[in-house]
């Protein structure tokens, strides 16, 4: 690392040297299992997992909130560092997992899965965070961070359909109490890609005159180019590598969205309008490994009520009876949504204690 930016992670604030530490510390370990395979692979899969789980499970209390008004000038270099990481990263996955590194089959489990975790619960809670700054350099490359998963359209979607209705039915990736993971998947993906792309046609019909595009076109144009890049550099099984673990990230954006609204909805008035987002329509984790790792995207009621707040800024708050407060960590929740019949027997009989009057 250069001095200069070195120095500067030195002066940053302890929050931000924590998330480093988390969301870096299993890129060495993942480049080695690449490389090597064997017990480089396996150690970087549980690091990622087991050991983030265990911390979880012995702390399972909420780091102490940053004071407000606290500013983490830092968080955005950490950012923008994970971004650039993130394309370094997919190109070694890639890879190693074409056939190139001659890993065998169990390695290449390992890789798949480690890599794969990587790029959906860091890489995909780092370009959320993009996406929401203002910095155009900044949003592009969030952008192009979920361009290179096939999921560029999560930029639009987002930001103007998922922040304006969530927890309510106008929301396609707000699941229903009862819809299981693998009902609501194919929904949400197909439902929020056209979400996305009616609310930029009004706005570019609403632009009266000024310069504006759909970026649709940009999505689809740029994840075709990296398919095509995929395809050359690597060959068919680069090709099918990208696929796989890019399918693999998407699958991980949906399970989060899935599992932080469901079940939860917004009153709507007599008009038709819903009442004002607030702390009971989203599922919230304390788990401070977990939130570590996903930049405190477990946080996520605080960042519906202050979309451009800075992920180290975010809060949990007090935790309250009536609040929706996950059982288990967002990832954890997250890997047991994946077996509808166990996840209804957690989740609905809470949902429903906080429907009672």
């Amino acid at each position: 690392m250069p001095v200069r930016p070195l120095a500067r992670f030195v002066r940053a604030t302890p929050q931000v040297r924590a998330f480093a530490l988390a969301t870096l510390l299993p890129l060495p370990l993942l480049a080695l299992g690449a490389v090597f395979g064997g017990w480089f692979a396996w150690g970087a899969l549980a690091l990622i997992t087991l050991v983030t789980f265990a911390l979880d499970e012995l702390t399972a209390r909420a780091a102490p909130d940053a004071p407000e008004g606290v500013e983490f000038p830092a968080a955005n270099r950490l950012s923008a560092a994970l971004g650039v990481a993130h394309f370094a990263a997919l190109a070694l996955a890639v890879w190693a997992l074409s056939g190139a590194a001659g890993l065998s089959a169990a390695s290449w489990v390992a890789v798949f899965l480690g890599f794969g975790l990587f790029f959906g619960q860091v890489s995909n809670a780092n370009a959320h965070e993009l996406i929401h700054r203002t910095e155009r350099s900044l949003f592009w490359l969030g952008m192009w961070v979920y361009i290179s998963l096939g999921f560029g359209h999560h930029t639009s979607a987002h930001r103007l359909v998922h922040h304006r209705f969530a927890a309510t039915d106008d929301d396609p990736n707000s699941a229903a109490l009862g819809e299981g993971f693998w009902d609501f998947a194919p929904r949400a993906w197909a439902g929020s890609f056209r979400a996305g792309y009616e609310m930029e046609e009004g706005l570019r019909a609403r632009a009266a005159g000024r310069a504006r595009i759909n970026p649709y076109p940009i999505y689809i144009a740029g994840t075709l180019a990296v398919a095509l890049a995929v395809s050359i550099a690597f060959g068919v099984f680069g090709l099918f590598a990208w696929v796989a673990l890019a399918a693999y990230a998407q699958l991980q954006l949906l399970l989060s969205d899935y599992v932080q609204h469901y079940g939860l909805r917004r009153r709507i008035d007599a008009e038709g309008r819903a009442e004002p987002i607030g702390p009971g329509h989203s599922w919230d984790a304390p788990h401070p490994a977990s939130s570590l790792w996903m930049l405190n995207a477990p946080r996520h009621s605080d960042h519906h009520a202050h979309p451009a707040r800075p992920y180290p800024a975010l809060r949990f708050g007090q935790r309250t009876p009536t609040r929706p407060v996950l059982p288990r960590s967002l990832p954890a929740m997250a890997t047991l949504a994946l077996v509808p019949p166990l996840w209804r027997k957690v989740m609905d009989r809470r949902v429903r204690a906080l429907q009672q009057p």
